[in-house]
């Protein structure tokens, strides 16, 4: 069976903690070719995603004392997705098989053995799930977790507890180029995808060095990307929501009749205000999420190229 893999790792601002990334795969590659379990033709990949440090400088070092890595600077930050996507889409042209994940030591680097053993029993996607969220702030698991279960309300296809931890073969990574979307939510469209899949569990560390790349700011927009990029749902539900207030309307009406009739009236500014502020919120809310969806086919139809590879450092095989 073929047995080339391939690591992508997207990189911003991670000078404090790329060496020992990179002391930590050197070492689980080498074991993994001594276990006959994967060729001396894997390869690691780092993509520098427009980071502001000295990341580029030291891949181009790491490169330079080990070609078993390879780097990929794009012209400028495009986002953790599209950063990932570059470097899938690059490695698939060598590679048997893809396994994406992030350089900050958090998911688990001794779980690649039972990723790599899935796809020699015939998987051709393994999920890297979370066993638990200890480490995480009673904040970040709450907040996490909701927006989990809400992905699955809004009809999202997605793995509850995964991130971008995951192994994919040639073909899933073939069928991925076929999705031209510039809003990327690669969580959601890997399920999408199909073929045989399953899941590795395993257990979270902290960051081993540098700060998060995701402040609440960032990880609600990459939130309400996920919804919108994958489901029309909101929507719906604001269809939805319209209707009821609309009926509603109609049984308050016959209401004021029957009681102008009966002549029990009377002048009810506060239940004008109510109405007033309640239609008026529930109005705007509305525009704004159609708008969300409007903008999003803005960007699709310009089909501006969703990265731009700046320099490509590689071995010459």
């Amino acid at each position: 069976m073929d047995k080339i893999l391939y690591m992508v790792v997207p990189c911003y601002n991670e000078e404090q903690v790329l060496e020992e990334t990179t002391r930590r795969l050197s070492e689980k590659y080498d074991a993994l070719m001594k276990a006959d379990k994967i060729s001396p033709k894997s390869r690691i990949i780092y993509v520098n995603d427009g980071s502001k440090d000295n990341t580029w400088k030291i891949i181009e070092d790491i490169h330079k004392n080990n070609k078993m890595f390879r780097g990929i600077c794009l012209s400028r930050n495009r986002g953790h997705q599209n950063a990932v996507l570059c470097g899938l889409m690059y490695a698939k042209e060598d590679a048997d098989m893809v396994i994406c994940m992030d350089a900050d030591l958090q998911d688990d680097i001794d779980a690649i053995d039972e990723m790599v053993d899935r796809y020699h029993e015939g998987f051709d996607i393994v999920y890297g799930v979370r066993n638990s969220r200890k480490t995480d702030t009673f904040f970040k698991r709450f907040t996490a977790q909701a927006y989990y279960k809400l992905l699955l309300f809004m009809g999202v296809d997605i793995v509850y507890n995964h991130a971008d931890f995951r192994l994919m073969s040639k073909r899933v990574l073939n069928e991925m180029e076929n999705y031209k979307e510039v809003n990327l939510f690669l969580r959601g469209i890997v399920p999408m995808i199909g073929f045989p899949s399953t899941n590795v569990y395993y257990e979270r560390h902290e960051r081993f060095a540098g700060e998060s790349k995701y402040p609440l700011k960032k990880m609600l927009h990459f939130a309400f990307d996920g919804i919108t990029s994958l489901s029309v749902k909101p929507i719906r539900l604001i269809t939805t929501l319209g209707s009821v207030i609309f009926l509603f309307s109609i049984v308050m009406l016959l209401y004021s009749i029957i009681v102008h009739l009966t002549g029990r009236s009377m002048i009810g500014w506060s239940s004008i205000m109510v109405s007033v502020w309640a239609l008026g919120g529930l109005q705007i809310l509305a525009i704004g999420v159609i708008g969300e969806y409007i903008g999003k086919i803005y960007m699709e139809t310009k089909s501006r190229p969703r990265f731009i590879v700046q320099e490509y450092l590689k071995d010459e095989d």
